[in-house]
């Protein structure tokens, strides 16, 4: 997240940012450090900046920053972490199927997980959260472009496209659709995004 404190929009301007991780902080549970990054006055420049880098379709949405850390931190939970008979906008992959049980849904993902030797804590998060998805898939970027040569890289991109189609990109359309219905205008502006730059490592 340090690298992204200095974006200051435009194109071009998210180069250096390890987008996952980006996300990956900006979607995790509520703390005193990302209420501040979200408050910050900067924030609407540097995510127009990216909203055009990513190609999103439409104008930029602007953005809304909260009325002070209780409504952030209310915001979020009644979005993301609290509801009966389940949150409005789950961000576990498997609330979000109907015909797959869930723990085949966190079994799988622990199985991608086990190709780089990585663990999730389950007192921060569910195998098949959003987070840990999005830092698994910050690894495999990372340990790719650290790969010296072409073809010993080329399993690991493979690893990811893999991960996006069977899982991120699986279900995250669900959750954006959820979020339009919801008053919550930086979430929705942020899923649209991430799935913008999912969709654009697609192609990559």
């Amino acid at each position: 997240m340090e690298s992204s404190a200095g974006t200051e929009g435009g194109s071009g301007a998210w180069d250096q940012v390890d987008l996952y991780r980006f996300f990956a902080f900006v979607f995790g549970a509520p703390s005193a450090e990302r209420f501040a990054w979200l408050q910050r006055p900067e924030l609407a420049v540097w995510l127009a900046g990216l909203w055009e880098d990513l190609g999103c379709d439409g104008a930029f949405p602007g953005v809304t920053a909260f009325a002070d850390y209780e409504d952030y931190e209310s915001t979020y939970i009644a979005l993301f972490e609290v509801g009966l008979p389940a949150p409005l906008v789950p961000l576990q992959e498997s609330a979000h199927y109907d015909s797959t049980p869930p723990p085949q849904t966190v079994l799988e993902n622990i199985s991608f997980y086990d190709v780089l030797g990585l663990r999730v804590d389950p007192a921060r998060y569910a195998p098949d959260h959003l987070v840990p998805q999005l830092e698994f898939l910050s690894a495999v970027r990372y340990a790719c472009e650290r790969t010296p040569d072409a073809e010993n890289g080329a399993p690991l991109a493979h690893l990811e496209r893999d991960f996006l189609e069977r899982h991120l990109l699986n279900w995250l359309s669900a959750v954006q659709n959820k979020l339009a219905r919801e008053d919550s205008p930086i979430f929705r502006t942020l899923m649209t995004l991430l799935l913008a730059f999912a969709r654009t490592r697609m192609r990559s």
